[in-house]
């Protein structure tokens, strides 16, 4: 397998206004789905999918008057190819309220292969059984391996195997935008061209 650098031109897909609309339109299905049932729980996978559900829960606040509980979760341990889960220590999984009987939103920031999604799914069951889990992504990308569907999506972006999304949100980058990158062969010059 080819290893990939990334091209610093990426683009732009979603900017700090786009993202605020689609995770408002987000919270509003969520609700309407759930009936605005108060034993709803979101959880999100670590990093950004938790910055996502806490914003997802301030909106419901806003809309419904009551704000759901937010959890945290690192399902790396859970996965299947344990390649992915090295390179940085496994953040601390923190969900505030048994998830018996209650209704669950599992949110990320992309969903790619379904990998993840199906580790979390594991992970979670290991905090009580969920009347239902729901599947919140800010960014469908496509090329699953696994059959796993979002029931809320806030963009479907069709990308290439050899691009990438790159979410950034002002809590962890200072930024609210979604960028789409073209990786390149390592030792390439994309500017350039294949031609030497």
């Amino acid at each position: 397998m080819t290893e990939l650098t990334a091209n610093p031109d990426g683009r732009v897909v979603l900017d700090a206004d786009d993202i605020r609309r689609a995770l408002a339109r987000i919270s509003h299905e969520i609700l309407e789905r759930n009936g605005g049932d108060r034993g709803l729980v979101l959880v999100g996978i670590e990093t950004r999918g938790v910055f996502i559900a806490r914003r997802l829960a301030a909106n419901i606040g806003q809309f419904e008057g009551f704000t759901p509980p937010v959890g945290a979760l690192d399902p790396r341990l859970y996965r299947d190819d344990p390649d992915q889960a090295s390179g940085q220590p496994v953040r601390p999984t923190s969900i505030p309220v048994s998830l018996e009987g209650r209704p669950v939103v599992l949110v990320d920031d992309v969903l790619y292969t379904g990998r993840t999604v199906r580790a979390a799914l594991n992970a979670l069951s290991d905090f009580g059984r969920a009347s239902r889990i729901q599947l919140a992504a800010l960014v469908d990308r496509g090329h699953r391996e696994l059959p796993i569907r979002p029931d809320y999506i806030g963009k479907n972006i069709p990308t290439g195997q050899d691009e990438r999304v790159h979410v950034k949100l002002a809590e962890v980058d200072d930024i609210d935008e979604v960028d789409l990158v073209r990786m390149s062969p390592v030792g390439t010059n994309p500017a350039v061209g294949a031609e030497a």
